[in-house]
């Protein structure tokens, strides 16, 4: 595979600071109608939300539960793992970091540790298209889904896939939306316990569980470890998503998810940057790159802006997300906003994004065509009403 120079000159510290002229009016950008194909669960809940729960349950926590939102800031893996990246990646702290930091993963393990009944996973699901629905004028809405908790083992696998579900229908009665449920295989887990975890989504086959996807850290698990889990899905006839080229500086795990996993997009994927025959490959291939600027590592921000810009530069296939918006916090909106204001996308590549996200989404035929064609009404009359050429 080639070395051979990247694509763009940017610098993690470019795209941080500069805004382009000529950008979308930010009421263009909020109200362009959009999908979000890789959100987390747990990563929606509300600060009130938690605050509530953890009190009702009288969870022990080293700060006030708001504070705790406030203050997440993962630290960086290893920074000798990234040294010699195309684009520089930050070694040290940001500035404004906390003084406290608390970790994504620990926030959402003491929100798992709040969730009782099937009451309290219809309610945070809600939540999750509400405020998807209220500040992005999000359409289509696809949540991962973890493990169930020991204490919630009485629902079952079926029990708890249908108080999600629950959630989802009240929403799509509220606010006209649609949605789907992402199976997340937790990458530090053994590739056995992968194969259960699929072999009960397809024993048990539920409309709204659309597919599955392969999260933590990336250099936890490598996706190899998975390809069983994987040919299962696949079979069976669900979507595969994964997490890759995110924590290891490889493109390879890419390859690896497309060709061995049969992913049909790839969540993150910034990396694939280092390696111009697998950016030529997925480009020519037209794969759907699930991208977020914002991240709880607050030191990594100019970096994935930076190779967002790259690979928006390179031609790739780009769809907005919000991955963990309760906790960064950030907002699906926000993400279209940083990337016409700071990384410099166009009118015609938002347009793009915005019908991609449809296009890349696990919703039936049926309903993916009528949503497109929602999209592209809505979008026409925005054009229309802001004055903005069509593409």
């Amino acid at each position: 595979m080639s070395s051979t120079a990247p694509r763009t000159t940017a610098t993690a510290g470019d795209s941080e600071s500069s805004a382009v002229a000529g950008t979308l009016p930010t009421a263009y950008l909020d109200r362009l109608p959009k999908a979000d194909l890789h959100c987390h669960l747990i990563g929606t809940v509300r600060a009130s939300t938690f605050a509530e729960l953890a009190r009702r349950e009288k969870l022990a926590l080293p700060d006030e539960p708001e504070r705790i939102f406030a203050d997440i800031n993962s630290l960086p893996p290893d920074p000798a793992l990234y040294r010699h990246t195309r684009i520089p990646v930050p070694q040290g702290p940001s500035a404004g970091e906390p003084a406290v930091s608390y970790s994504l993963f620990q926030a959402s393990n003491w929100v798992v540790e709040v969730l009782r009944d099937a009451d309290d996973l219809t309610r945070i699901v809600y939540e999750a298209f509400e405020d998807a629905h209220t500040s992005s004028a999000t359409r289509h809405l696809e949540l991962f889904f973890d493990a169930v908790p020991p204490h919630l083992e009485s629902l079952g696998y079926r029990g708890s896939i249908e108080a999600y579900a629950e959630g989802i229908r009240l929403a799509e009665r509220d606010f006209g939306m649609t949605g789907r449920m992402i199976a997340g295989i937790d990458r530090s887990q053994s590739g056995e316990h992968a194969l259960e975890l699929v072999r009960r989504v397809v024993d048990h086959p539920h409309e709204y569980v659309a597919g599955i996807g392969l999260d933590n850290l990336e250099t936890k698990g490598p996706p190899e470890r998975f390809a069983d889990a994987y040919a299962l899905a696949g079979a069976a006839g669900l979507g595969r998503t994964a997490h890759s080229s995110e924590h290891a500086p490889t493109a390879v795990n890419t390859i690896t998810c497309l060709d061995l996993l049969g992913c049909d997009r790839i969540d993150h994927g910034y990396y694939v940057l280092e390696d111009d025959d697998v950016v030529a490959r997925v480009r020519d291939e037209g794969v759907a790159f699930t991208v977020v600027s914002t991240t709880s590592r607050r030191s990594w921000r100019p970096w994935r802006r930076a190779s967002i810009e790259a690979m928006l530069d390179a031609g790739l296939t780009l769809i907005p997300a919000s991955d963990d918006p309760g906790m960064f916090p950030t907002t699906l909106a926000a993400e279209y906003r940083i990337m016409s204001e700071s990384i410099g996308a166009t009118a015609d590549q938002l347009r793009a994004m915005s019908l991609a996200g449809v296009d890349a989404s696990w919703l039936p035929t049926a309903e993916k065509a009528t949503l497109r064609s929602r999209f592209e009404t809505e979008i026409a009359a925005l054009d229309t009403e802001f004055g903005v050429a069509a593409g």
